[in-house]
């Protein structure tokens, strides 16, 4: 072959060559976590145990509702606090579902009222919530939430969150609760159930649940708003899903007694104590709701108006 004809020979084929992209050590890893968790053997609840969902959003409740019960879960369902609140004096439940943001009282102000009953603090809770803001799971936390689940969630998220409130037998047990939690009939309810032990609330008022009397001690006498900080008032507030010069959401709270979203208000310095209502005070919607705890801290903080001349 002589040099030119060298040149005009076809090249020769060039073999393939397998790209190997470098391991991505996050995505890898994440998927190796994600096929072992698979693999394990899911463990549930006992046959029959019953979730109740307390969401506002039907999508939500569809999809939960859909997941549970295919596992072989009872569900019942609320729209708001104050309906999944009379529904846990008609039927025995083993797990609560619970979202932050509802129409009328929050998430906090029914897990609080769940925590200070007795015949109901035993119950595990699982709040939902679509923000991924960490103030709210702190929240949730220090007032006795056992676990915090965010929107949306798959089928696998909702199982890995109740499997680790089962206990050995398979029972749904609050988290660090050992034993089968019995509802007091005469004395105070176990310490380690209740929601002072689990983080001291002073202005939480032992609220019980529509319809069932309360063996819980006395709720402890309102302590001057100037105990909490202006600002950390309004960061309390806006973790509750609440604005802190919102004067709406302010007689709101007065309306569903929650002592809490009163004094946080009050001390938060955001809203009047003088403004009115269809005509009425603060102080006259508290009398009239019956509150001797908010009227009291209403009376104490200046929202009785100074006699004229």
């Amino acid at each position: 072959m002589s040099f030119f004809d060298f040149f005009r020979a076809p090249p020769k084929p060039l073999e393939p060559r397998l790209e190997v992209p470098p391991p991505d050590t996050n995505t890898q890893g994440a998927a190796v976590v994600a096929t072992e968790r698979r693999n394990r053997k899911r463990q549930n609840a006992r046959q029959g145990a019953t979730a109740l969902i307390i969401d506002d959003s039907p999508t939500v409740v569809a999809a939960l509702r859909k997941i549970l019960r295919s596992a072989g879960y009872v569900t019942r369902d609320a729209g708001d606090a104050e309906q999944g609140l009379a529904i846990l004096t008609e039927v025995k439940v083993d797990l609560i579902f619970l979202d932050i943001v509802l129409p009328g009282m929050n998430g906090f102000g029914a897990l609080r009222a769940i925590r200070k009953n007795p015949l109901t603090q035993h119950i595990p809770v699982v709040m939902i919530s679509g923000n991924e803001h960490a103030t709210e799971q702190f929240y949730a936390n220090r007032i006795g939430a056992d676990d915090f689940m965010k929107k949306p969630f798959s089928r696998f998220e909702v199982f890995a969150h109740i499997d680790a409130l089962l206990d050995a037998n398979q029972d749904l047990r609050r988290k660090g609760s050992t034993g089968t939690p019995t509802a007091p009939s005469g004395g105070a309810a176990d310490p380690a159930h209740r929601e002072d032990a689990i983080a001291p609330q002073p202005y939480a008022r032992a609220a019980g649940l529509p319809g069932v009397a309360s063996a819980a001690p006395p709720p402890p006498a309102a302590k001057p708003p100037e105990i909490l900080p202006e600002l950390a008032a309004r960061k309390e507030l806006t973790a509750m899903g609440l604005q802190y010069f919102d004067q709406a959401q302010f007689f709101a709270a007065i309306q569903r007694g929650d002592q809490l979203a009163v004094t946080l208000f009050i001390t938060g310095r955001g809203i009047s104590l003088h403004a009115l209502l269809d005509g009425k005070t603060p102080l006259s919607i508290a009398r009239e709701v019956g509150n001797q705890d908010i009227i009291k801290l209403l009376s104490t903080s200046g929202a009785v108006p100074p006699a004229g001349p």
